[in-house]
Protein backbone atom coordinates (compact mmCIF):
# COMPACT_ATOMS: atom_id res chain seq x y z
CA UNK A 1 0.00 0.00 0.00
CA UNK A 2 1.25 3.47 -0.87
CA UNK A 3 0.45 6.42 1.38
CA UNK A 4 0.76 10.17 0.91
CA UNK A 5 3.79 11.67 2.65
CA UNK A 6 2.94 13.33 6.03
CA UNK A 7 5.04 16.41 5.15
CA UNK A 8 3.33 16.76 1.77
CA UNK A 9 -0.34 15.86 2.44
CA UNK A 10 -3.07 15.76 -0.19
CA UNK A 11 -4.84 19.13 -0.25
CA UNK A 12 -8.31 20.15 -1.38
CA UNK A 13 -6.85 22.17 -4.27
CA UNK A 14 -5.38 18.94 -5.68
CA UNK A 15 -8.90 17.55 -6.08
CA UNK A 16 -9.84 20.46 -8.33
CA UNK A 17 -6.67 20.02 -10.38
CA UNK A 18 -7.65 16.41 -11.03
CA UNK A 19 -11.30 17.04 -11.83
CA UNK A 20 -12.42 15.96 -8.33
CA UNK A 21 -11.37 12.38 -8.90
CA UNK A 22 -11.72 10.34 -5.72
CA UNK A 23 -9.47 7.43 -6.62
CA UNK A 24 -6.09 7.75 -4.84
CA UNK A 25 -3.80 7.18 -7.83
CA UNK A 26 -3.14 10.78 -8.90
CA UNK A 27 -2.66 12.02 -5.35
CA UNK A 28 -0.05 9.50 -4.24
CA UNK A 29 1.82 9.77 -7.54
CA UNK A 30 5.45 10.64 -6.81
CA UNK A 31 5.52 13.04 -9.77
CA UNK A 32 2.36 14.89 -8.75
CA UNK A 33 3.38 15.10 -5.09
CA UNK A 34 6.89 16.31 -5.96
CA UNK A 35 5.57 18.98 -8.32
CA UNK A 36 3.12 20.24 -5.70
CA UNK A 37 5.87 20.27 -3.10
CA UNK A 38 8.12 22.31 -5.39
CA UNK A 39 5.32 24.81 -5.98
CA UNK A 40 5.63 25.69 -2.30
CA UNK A 41 9.12 27.05 -2.89
CA UNK A 42 9.33 30.83 -2.39
CA UNK A 43 11.34 31.16 -5.57
CA UNK A 44 11.71 28.78 -8.49
CA UNK A 45 12.27 28.99 -12.23
CA UNK A 46 11.20 26.61 -15.02
CA UNK A 47 13.95 24.42 -16.37
CA UNK A 48 13.82 26.10 -19.78
CA UNK A 49 14.74 29.43 -18.16
CA UNK A 50 17.97 28.17 -16.60
CA UNK A 51 19.24 26.02 -19.46
CA UNK A 52 20.92 26.87 -22.74
CA UNK A 53 19.54 23.70 -24.41
CA UNK A 54 17.72 20.50 -23.58
CA UNK A 55 18.06 18.04 -26.45
CA UNK A 56 18.96 14.57 -27.64
CA UNK A 57 21.03 13.73 -30.70
CA UNK A 58 18.29 12.24 -32.86
CA UNK A 59 18.56 8.99 -34.75
CA UNK A 60 21.66 8.40 -36.82
CA UNK A 61 23.51 5.62 -38.59
CA UNK A 62 26.33 4.07 -36.57
CA UNK A 63 29.46 2.68 -38.15
CA UNK A 64 31.58 0.73 -35.67
CA UNK A 65 35.34 0.32 -35.51
CA UNK A 66 37.94 -1.24 -33.21
CA UNK A 67 40.80 1.02 -34.32
CA UNK A 68 41.38 3.99 -31.94
CA UNK A 69 43.01 5.92 -34.79
CA UNK A 70 39.72 5.95 -36.69
CA UNK A 71 37.18 5.85 -33.86
CA UNK A 72 35.48 7.91 -31.17
CA UNK A 73 34.28 6.38 -27.86
CA UNK A 74 30.53 5.84 -27.85
CA UNK A 75 28.34 5.93 -24.75
CA UNK A 76 25.02 4.12 -24.74
CA UNK A 77 22.24 4.79 -22.25
CA UNK A 78 23.73 2.20 -19.87
CA UNK A 79 27.37 3.22 -20.38
CA UNK A 80 26.85 6.72 -18.93
CA UNK A 81 26.48 5.14 -15.49
CA UNK A 82 29.66 3.03 -15.67
CA UNK A 83 32.44 3.81 -13.17
CA UNK A 84 35.31 3.02 -15.56
CA UNK A 85 34.97 4.16 -19.16
CA UNK A 86 38.12 2.44 -20.42
CA UNK A 87 36.30 -0.24 -22.43
CA UNK A 88 33.79 1.71 -24.48
CA UNK A 89 32.94 0.68 -28.05
CA UNK A 90 33.83 3.14 -30.82
CA UNK A 91 32.02 4.58 -33.79
CA UNK A 92 33.95 5.80 -36.81
CA UNK A 93 35.02 9.42 -36.99
CA UNK A 94 33.12 9.67 -40.27
CA UNK A 95 29.77 8.83 -38.66
CA UNK A 96 30.66 10.98 -35.62
CA UNK A 97 31.37 14.07 -37.71
CA UNK A 98 28.09 13.89 -39.63
CA UNK A 99 25.98 14.50 -36.48
CA UNK A 100 26.80 17.77 -34.66
CA UNK A 101 24.82 16.87 -31.52
CA UNK A 102 26.77 13.72 -30.59
CA UNK A 103 29.70 14.94 -28.44
CA UNK A 104 29.31 15.44 -24.69
CA UNK A 105 30.79 18.13 -22.47
CA UNK A 106 31.59 17.80 -18.75
CA UNK A 107 29.03 19.53 -16.55
CA UNK A 108 25.97 18.56 -18.55
CA UNK A 109 23.22 16.60 -16.84
CA UNK A 110 22.37 13.39 -18.72
CA UNK A 111 18.89 11.85 -18.56
CA UNK A 112 17.97 8.52 -20.13
CA UNK A 113 14.95 9.22 -22.34
CA UNK A 114 14.08 5.90 -23.97
CA UNK A 115 13.56 2.35 -22.77
CA UNK A 116 12.46 0.74 -19.54
CA UNK A 117 15.05 2.72 -17.53
CA UNK A 118 13.96 6.12 -18.88
CA UNK A 119 14.30 8.92 -16.34
CA UNK A 120 17.62 7.96 -14.75
CA UNK A 121 20.02 10.87 -14.22
CA UNK A 122 23.81 11.23 -14.09
CA UNK A 123 26.48 13.89 -14.57
CA UNK A 124 28.75 14.19 -17.61
CA UNK A 125 32.24 13.61 -16.20
CA UNK A 126 35.65 14.79 -17.37
CA UNK A 127 36.38 11.47 -19.07
CA UNK A 128 33.26 11.89 -21.23
CA UNK A 129 34.55 15.07 -22.90
CA UNK A 130 34.22 14.76 -26.67
CA UNK A 131 32.75 11.26 -26.57
CA UNK A 132 29.72 10.40 -28.69
CA UNK A 133 26.48 9.58 -26.92
CA UNK A 134 23.30 7.77 -27.91
CA UNK A 135 20.07 9.45 -28.95
CA UNK A 136 18.51 7.61 -26.01
CA UNK A 137 20.22 10.09 -23.65
CA UNK A 138 18.83 13.60 -23.23
CA UNK A 139 21.37 16.38 -22.59
CA UNK A 140 20.45 19.16 -20.16
CA UNK A 141 22.90 22.00 -20.83
CA UNK A 142 22.95 24.59 -18.01
CA UNK A 143 23.09 28.30 -18.73
CA UNK A 144 26.10 29.02 -16.53
CA UNK A 145 25.18 32.70 -16.34
CA UNK A 146 21.91 31.69 -14.66
CA UNK A 147 22.66 28.55 -12.62
CA UNK A 148 25.68 26.50 -11.46
CA UNK A 149 25.98 23.22 -13.37
CA UNK A 150 26.57 21.06 -10.29
CA UNK A 151 23.55 22.48 -8.51
CA UNK A 152 21.25 21.86 -11.49
CA UNK A 153 22.43 18.24 -11.67
CA UNK A 154 21.96 17.72 -7.93
CA UNK A 155 18.39 18.95 -8.10
CA UNK A 156 17.47 16.91 -11.17
CA UNK A 157 19.01 13.75 -9.67
CA UNK A 158 17.39 14.29 -6.27
CA UNK A 159 14.14 12.83 -4.90
CA UNK A 160 12.54 16.16 -5.86
CA UNK A 161 13.66 16.15 -9.50
CA UNK A 162 13.55 12.52 -10.59
CA UNK A 163 9.82 11.93 -9.86
CA UNK A 164 8.87 14.96 -11.96
CA UNK A 165 11.13 13.82 -14.79
CA UNK A 166 9.64 10.33 -14.69
CA UNK A 167 6.17 11.84 -14.58
CA UNK A 168 6.67 12.88 -18.19
CA UNK A 169 7.25 9.33 -19.41
CA UNK A 170 4.87 8.07 -22.06
CA UNK A 171 4.59 4.87 -24.08
CA UNK A 172 3.77 1.24 -23.39
CA UNK A 173 6.44 -1.38 -24.12
CA UNK A 174 9.09 1.27 -24.91
CA UNK A 175 9.06 4.31 -22.63
CA UNK A 176 10.05 7.78 -23.82
CA UNK A 177 10.65 11.30 -22.50
CA UNK A 178 11.00 14.33 -24.74
CA UNK A 179 12.71 17.64 -23.86
CA UNK A 180 9.36 19.42 -24.00
CA UNK A 181 8.03 17.17 -21.24
CA UNK A 182 10.44 18.58 -18.65
CA UNK A 183 10.74 22.17 -19.92
CA UNK A 184 8.36 23.48 -17.21
CA UNK A 185 9.95 21.50 -14.37
CA UNK A 186 10.24 24.02 -11.49
CA UNK A 187 13.85 24.43 -10.30
CA UNK A 188 14.04 25.94 -6.78
CA UNK A 189 16.48 28.81 -6.35
CA UNK A 190 18.32 29.67 -3.16
CA UNK A 191 20.43 32.54 -1.94
CA UNK A 192 23.11 32.53 0.72
CA UNK A 193 25.61 30.63 -1.41
CA UNK A 194 23.72 27.32 -1.14
CA UNK A 195 23.81 26.69 -4.88
CA UNK A 196 27.51 27.54 -5.05
CA UNK A 197 28.38 25.18 -2.17
CA UNK A 198 26.48 22.34 -3.83
CA UNK A 199 28.18 23.07 -7.16
CA UNK A 200 31.62 23.06 -5.49
CA UNK A 201 30.94 19.65 -3.93
CA UNK A 202 29.84 18.15 -7.27
CA UNK A 203 32.89 19.64 -9.01
CA UNK A 204 35.20 18.11 -6.39
CA UNK A 205 33.41 14.77 -6.79
CA UNK A 206 33.88 14.92 -10.58
CA UNK A 207 37.60 15.60 -10.19
CA UNK A 208 38.01 12.76 -7.68
CA UNK A 209 36.26 10.36 -10.05
CA UNK A 210 38.68 11.36 -12.77
CA UNK A 211 41.53 10.59 -10.35
CA UNK A 212 39.96 7.16 -9.83
CA UNK A 213 39.79 6.40 -13.54
CA UNK A 214 43.31 7.71 -14.16
CA UNK A 215 44.63 5.76 -11.19
CA UNK A 216 43.36 2.31 -12.15
CA UNK A 217 44.49 2.79 -15.75
CA UNK A 218 47.95 3.90 -14.63
CA UNK A 219 48.22 0.89 -12.30
CA UNK A 220 47.50 -1.51 -15.18
CA UNK A 221 49.98 0.27 -17.45
CA UNK A 222 52.64 0.22 -14.71
CA UNK A 223 52.11 -3.51 -14.12
CA UNK A 224 52.76 -4.53 -17.73
CA UNK A 225 55.74 -2.20 -18.07
CA UNK A 226 57.26 -3.37 -14.78
CA UNK A 227 56.70 -7.02 -15.70
CA UNK A 228 58.56 -6.54 -18.99
CA UNK A 229 55.64 -7.03 -21.41
CA UNK A 230 54.59 -3.47 -22.39
CA UNK A 231 53.71 -4.68 -25.90
CA UNK A 232 50.57 -6.32 -24.48
CA UNK A 233 49.13 -2.97 -23.39
CA UNK A 234 48.02 -2.28 -26.97
CA UNK A 235 46.50 -5.70 -27.53
CA UNK A 236 44.38 -5.00 -30.65
CA UNK A 237 42.59 -8.34 -30.25
CA UNK A 238 40.44 -7.97 -33.36
CA UNK A 239 43.44 -7.08 -35.52
CA UNK A 240 45.17 -10.36 -34.70
CA UNK A 241 44.91 -13.36 -36.97
CA UNK A 242 41.54 -15.04 -36.58
CA UNK A 243 41.19 -18.59 -35.24
CA UNK A 244 40.35 -20.38 -38.47
CA UNK A 245 41.33 -23.91 -39.50
CA UNK A 246 43.65 -24.74 -36.60
CA UNK A 247 44.39 -28.17 -35.17
CA UNK A 248 45.26 -29.30 -31.65
CA UNK A 249 47.62 -32.17 -30.92
CA UNK A 250 46.86 -34.45 -28.00
CA UNK A 251 43.66 -32.78 -26.69
CA UNK A 252 42.57 -33.91 -23.25
CA UNK A 253 39.21 -34.59 -21.66
CA UNK A 254 39.57 -31.32 -19.76
CA UNK A 255 37.83 -29.56 -22.64
CA UNK A 256 36.72 -30.39 -26.16
CA UNK A 257 35.60 -26.85 -26.99
CA UNK A 258 37.56 -25.09 -29.74
CA UNK A 259 37.36 -21.72 -27.96
CA UNK A 260 39.46 -23.11 -25.10
CA UNK A 261 42.30 -23.85 -27.54
CA UNK A 262 42.22 -20.50 -29.37
CA UNK A 263 45.60 -19.85 -31.06
CA UNK A 264 45.18 -16.11 -30.45
CA UNK A 265 44.79 -16.75 -26.74
CA UNK A 266 47.60 -19.32 -26.69
CA UNK A 267 50.05 -16.79 -28.14
CA UNK A 268 49.17 -14.24 -25.48
CA UNK A 269 49.41 -16.81 -22.68
CA UNK A 270 52.84 -17.77 -24.03
CA UNK A 271 53.86 -14.11 -23.81
CA UNK A 272 52.65 -13.97 -20.19
CA UNK A 273 54.62 -17.12 -19.39
CA UNK A 274 57.78 -15.66 -20.98
CA UNK A 275 58.22 -13.39 -17.92
CA UNK A 276 58.16 -14.29 -14.19
CA UNK A 277 54.62 -15.34 -13.39
CA UNK A 278 52.42 -17.46 -11.13
CA UNK A 279 49.17 -19.31 -11.89
CA UNK A 280 46.10 -17.59 -10.47
CA UNK A 281 45.09 -20.78 -8.66
CA UNK A 282 48.46 -20.92 -6.91
CA UNK A 283 48.12 -17.30 -5.71
CA UNK A 284 44.61 -18.00 -4.41
CA UNK A 285 45.59 -21.15 -2.48
CA UNK A 286 44.50 -20.39 1.06
CA UNK A 287 42.23 -17.64 -0.27
CA UNK A 288 39.33 -18.14 -2.66
CA UNK A 289 38.81 -18.75 -6.36
CA UNK A 290 35.18 -19.79 -6.66
CA UNK A 291 31.68 -18.52 -7.27
CA UNK A 292 29.49 -17.30 -4.41
CA UNK A 293 26.87 -19.35 -2.59
CA UNK A 294 23.34 -19.52 -3.94
CA UNK A 295 20.64 -18.25 -1.63
CA UNK A 296 16.97 -17.39 -1.58
CA UNK A 297 16.07 -13.73 -2.16
CA UNK A 298 13.66 -12.36 0.43
CA UNK A 299 12.66 -8.78 -0.28
CA UNK A 300 13.25 -6.17 2.44
CA UNK A 301 12.33 -2.54 2.94
CA UNK A 302 15.10 -0.04 2.10
CA UNK A 303 17.39 0.42 5.06
CA UNK A 304 16.02 -2.64 6.85
CA UNK A 305 18.11 -5.37 5.21
CA UNK A 306 21.16 -5.65 3.01
CA UNK A 307 21.72 -4.16 -0.41
CA UNK A 308 22.47 -6.82 -3.02
CA UNK A 309 24.50 -6.05 -6.14
CA UNK A 310 24.35 -8.23 -9.23
CA UNK A 311 26.61 -8.23 -12.25
CA UNK A 312 24.75 -5.45 -14.06
CA UNK A 313 24.75 -2.87 -11.27
CA UNK A 314 28.11 -3.82 -9.80
CA UNK A 315 29.93 -1.78 -12.46
CA UNK A 316 27.82 1.37 -12.04
CA UNK A 317 29.30 4.54 -10.60
CA UNK A 318 26.60 4.69 -7.90
CA UNK A 319 24.92 1.25 -7.70
CA UNK A 320 21.41 1.22 -6.33
CA UNK A 321 21.09 -2.47 -5.53
CA UNK A 322 18.16 -4.49 -4.30
CA UNK A 323 17.22 -4.63 -0.63
CA UNK A 324 16.98 -8.19 0.70
CA UNK A 325 16.77 -9.88 4.07
CA UNK A 326 19.54 -12.33 5.02
CA UNK A 327 20.11 -14.48 8.07
CA UNK A 328 23.48 -14.14 9.79
CA UNK A 329 25.04 -17.23 8.16
CA UNK A 330 24.04 -16.24 4.63
CA UNK A 331 25.18 -12.66 5.21
CA UNK A 332 28.64 -13.83 6.27
CA UNK A 333 28.85 -16.04 3.17
CA UNK A 334 27.79 -13.29 0.76
CA UNK A 335 29.87 -10.37 1.99
CA UNK A 336 33.47 -9.90 0.83
CA UNK A 337 36.72 -9.37 2.67
CA UNK A 338 38.90 -6.38 1.88
CA UNK A 339 40.45 -6.32 -1.62
CA UNK A 340 38.37 -9.16 -2.99
CA UNK A 341 38.33 -9.07 -6.79
CA UNK A 342 34.91 -9.95 -8.20
CA UNK A 343 34.73 -11.13 -11.81
CA UNK A 344 31.40 -11.26 -13.63
CA UNK A 345 31.37 -15.01 -14.27
CA UNK A 346 28.03 -15.65 -15.93
CA UNK A 347 26.85 -14.17 -19.20
CA UNK A 348 27.25 -14.17 -22.94
CA UNK A 349 30.16 -13.34 -25.24
CA UNK A 350 28.87 -10.01 -26.58
CA UNK A 351 31.63 -7.43 -26.89
CA UNK A 352 29.89 -4.94 -24.61
CA UNK A 353 28.77 -7.48 -21.98
CA UNK A 354 30.32 -7.33 -18.49
CA UNK A 355 31.03 -11.08 -18.53
CA UNK A 356 34.72 -11.51 -17.45
CA UNK A 357 35.10 -7.89 -16.33
CA UNK A 358 36.35 -7.37 -12.73
CA UNK A 359 35.67 -4.97 -9.90
CA UNK A 360 37.43 -4.50 -6.56
CA UNK A 361 35.63 -4.57 -3.21
CA UNK A 362 37.32 -2.29 -0.72
CA UNK A 363 36.64 0.83 1.35
CA UNK A 364 33.01 1.83 1.81
CA UNK A 365 31.69 -1.06 -0.29
CA UNK A 366 32.74 -3.61 2.34
CA UNK A 367 29.88 -2.66 4.66
CA UNK A 368 27.49 -1.22 2.09
CA UNK A 369 26.80 -4.21 -0.19
CA UNK A 370 26.58 -7.95 -0.51
CA UNK A 371 27.16 -9.56 -3.90
CA UNK A 372 25.37 -12.17 -5.96
CA UNK A 373 26.65 -15.70 -6.50
CA UNK A 374 27.25 -14.89 -10.18
CA UNK A 375 30.51 -13.17 -9.28
CA UNK A 376 33.72 -15.20 -9.20
CA UNK A 377 35.48 -14.38 -5.92
CA UNK A 378 39.25 -13.93 -6.32
CA UNK A 379 40.97 -13.66 -2.95
CA UNK A 380 44.74 -13.87 -2.69
CA UNK A 381 46.09 -16.38 -0.18
CA UNK A 382 49.61 -14.93 -0.43
CA UNK A 383 50.33 -11.70 1.52
CA UNK A 384 53.02 -10.88 -1.05
CA UNK A 385 50.40 -10.61 -3.80
CA UNK A 386 47.62 -8.23 -2.82
CA UNK A 387 44.10 -8.10 -4.18
CA UNK A 388 44.80 -4.59 -5.45
CA UNK A 389 47.69 -5.91 -7.56
CA UNK A 390 45.55 -8.74 -8.92
CA UNK A 391 42.85 -6.24 -9.84
CA UNK A 392 45.36 -4.12 -11.78
CA UNK A 393 46.08 -7.20 -13.92
CA UNK A 394 42.57 -8.64 -14.15
CA UNK A 395 41.07 -5.36 -15.39
CA UNK A 396 43.38 -5.41 -18.41
CA UNK A 397 42.25 -6.30 -21.92
CA UNK A 398 44.73 -9.20 -21.79
CA UNK A 399 43.09 -10.82 -18.77
CA UNK A 400 39.61 -10.15 -20.18
CA UNK A 401 40.40 -11.97 -23.44
CA UNK A 402 42.16 -14.84 -21.67
CA UNK A 403 39.23 -15.40 -19.30
CA UNK A 404 36.77 -15.34 -22.18
CA UNK A 405 38.85 -17.94 -23.99
CA UNK A 406 38.25 -20.18 -20.95
CA UNK A 407 34.47 -20.05 -21.30
CA UNK A 408 32.31 -23.09 -20.88
CA UNK A 409 28.56 -23.63 -21.10
CA UNK A 410 25.73 -23.11 -23.55
CA UNK A 411 23.67 -19.92 -23.77
CA UNK A 412 24.97 -18.68 -20.43
CA UNK A 413 28.74 -18.92 -20.26
CA UNK A 414 30.88 -19.61 -17.19
CA UNK A 415 34.66 -19.55 -16.69
CA UNK A 416 36.13 -23.07 -16.72
CA UNK A 417 37.10 -24.00 -13.16
CA UNK A 418 40.40 -25.70 -14.05
CA UNK A 419 41.45 -23.33 -16.83
CA UNK A 420 40.98 -20.19 -14.77
CA UNK A 421 43.29 -21.59 -12.10
CA UNK A 422 46.03 -21.86 -14.76
CA UNK A 423 45.80 -18.20 -15.85
CA UNK A 424 49.38 -16.83 -15.63
CA UNK A 425 49.66 -13.64 -13.58
CA UNK A 426 52.84 -11.66 -14.37
CA UNK A 427 54.92 -11.06 -11.26
CA UNK A 428 56.69 -7.70 -11.13
CA UNK A 429 59.35 -7.12 -8.47
CA UNK A 430 58.09 -6.82 -4.88
CA UNK A 431 58.66 -3.04 -4.77
CA UNK A 432 56.80 -2.64 -8.07
CA UNK A 433 53.89 -4.74 -6.83
CA UNK A 434 53.57 -2.60 -3.72
CA UNK A 435 53.68 0.63 -5.75
CA UNK A 436 51.04 -0.64 -8.19
CA UNK A 437 48.77 -1.77 -5.35
CA UNK A 438 49.20 1.62 -3.68
CA UNK A 439 47.98 3.40 -6.82
CA UNK A 440 44.87 1.18 -6.96
CA UNK A 441 44.13 1.75 -3.27
CA UNK A 442 44.42 5.52 -3.65
CA UNK A 443 42.13 5.40 -6.68
CA UNK A 444 39.44 3.65 -4.64
CA UNK A 445 39.87 6.09 -1.76
CA UNK A 446 39.28 8.89 -4.27
CA UNK A 447 36.15 7.13 -5.50
CA UNK A 448 34.78 6.80 -1.97
CA UNK A 449 35.56 10.46 -1.27
CA UNK A 450 33.70 11.43 -4.45
CA UNK A 451 30.63 9.50 -3.30
CA UNK A 452 30.73 11.21 0.10
CA UNK A 453 30.93 14.67 -1.45
CA UNK A 454 28.01 13.91 -3.75
CA UNK A 455 26.00 12.61 -0.79
CA UNK A 456 26.84 15.82 1.09
CA UNK A 457 25.56 17.85 -1.87
CA UNK A 458 22.25 15.94 -1.91
CA UNK A 459 21.87 16.37 1.87
CA UNK A 460 22.52 20.11 1.56
CA UNK A 461 19.88 20.41 -1.18
CA UNK A 462 17.29 18.43 0.77
CA UNK A 463 17.83 20.57 3.85
CA UNK A 464 17.47 23.79 1.84
CA UNK A 465 14.31 22.59 0.07
CA UNK A 466 12.58 21.43 3.23
CA UNK A 467 13.42 24.61 5.13
CA UNK A 468 12.12 26.75 2.27
CA UNK A 469 8.87 24.74 2.02
CA UNK A 470 7.86 25.26 5.63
Amino acid sequence: MKLASPDNPVQASWLADQGFRLDPGPYVSDAYAARKYLHRMPHSEPLRAVTARVFHAGRFRREWTTDPAHGVPFLGSADIFEADLANLPMITKRSFETIPNLPLEPGWTLVTCSGMTAGRVTYARLSMAGAACSQDVMRVVPDLARIPAGYLYTFLASPFGIPVIKGGIYGTSVKHIEPSHIADLPVPRFGGGVEQRIDALITEAMQLRQHYEDGVREATRDLFVSAGIPELLDLRWHDRERDLGFTIERPTALSLRALNYSPRARRIIDALRSVPHRPLGDICTGGQLSRGHRFKRVESKPGMGHRLLGQRQGFWLRPEGRWISLDAATFDAMRCQDETVLIAARGTLGETEVYCRPLLVTGDWLDKYVFSEDFLRVVSGDPQVSGAYLFAFLRSEVAFRMLRSMSTGGKQQDIHESLRARLPVPMAAAADRERIAGVVRQAYRDRDDADRKEDEAFALLEKAVREAAR
